[in-house]
């Protein structure tokens, strides 16, 4: 899928993005990247089919429950998901509930590196895991269930149990070994690979990897 729908009276694929990232870290770089494409493509937002759905996070929502349901509604409308990458990002328990959230909704994935950006001081930052890597799929009494690292060893998901349905695009497990979800993503970095410019053709093709 390239985003048009028709040669007639063509119309482009709506697409919103929903980005995941460690807000206390990297809120200040985020904002970089959502304000850059804004402002350098204005004009043709709609025609790119470009949206962005994202949800912040917020510090009166102290409950796990009331978190949950938060991102559980801000992926409801979405069909990608973008994890912003920053040193840590790949250790935040609700960066991963976001993940998670995304694979059951069947979004396409894709990783971007923002450590070489600065932040309100003009600090970039140490490189930092793909958090896509610490997370995946395998197969357990017929069903497909998610798991995450822990530092040591592969998991069980335990904040989402149920069992899933991939994309039709994406390579099944076939036993307990664990796929992962960087497998099906691709991964970028904003700053060496022109984010400003690039990004909406990343998001074209992770949602062309899930068939959106």
């Amino acid at each position: 899928m390239a985003g048009l729908f028709s040669a007639m009276g063509a119309q482009v694929a709506k697409r919103r993005v929903f980005f995941s990232f460690h807000y206390q870290n990297d809120i200040w770089r985020v904002n970089q990247v959502r304000q850059s494409w804004r402002y350098n493509h204005e004009n043709t937002r709609e025609t790119e089919g470009f949206f962005d759905g994202s949800i912040w996070e917020s510090s009166k929502r102290t409950g796990p429950d009331s978190l949950k349901a938060l991102i559980r509604e801000g992926v409801k409308n979405t069909s990608v998901t973008c994890v912003l990458v920053g040193s840590q990002t790949y250790q935040r328990r609700w960066v991963r509930y976001e993940i998670a959230r995304s694979v059951v909704k069947g979004n396409g994935l894709l990783a971007v590196k923002v450590h070489r950006m600065g932040d309100s001081q003009g600090k970039v930052s140490s490189e930092g895991p793909n958090p896509l890597d610490y997370m995946g799929v395998y197969r357990a009494a017929d069903r497909i269930l998610l798991a995450e690292h822990d530092g040591s060893m592969w998991v069980r998901y335990g904040d989402y149990t149920q069992a899933l349905e991939l994309p039709t695009t994406w390579r099944r497990p076939h036993d307990t070994n664990v796929i992962q979800l960087s497998t099906y993503a691709g991964c970028y970095c904003y700053k060496s690979q022109n984010g400003s410019e690039n990004f909406s053709s990343w998001v074209r093709q992770s949602a062309s990897d899930v068939g959106r």
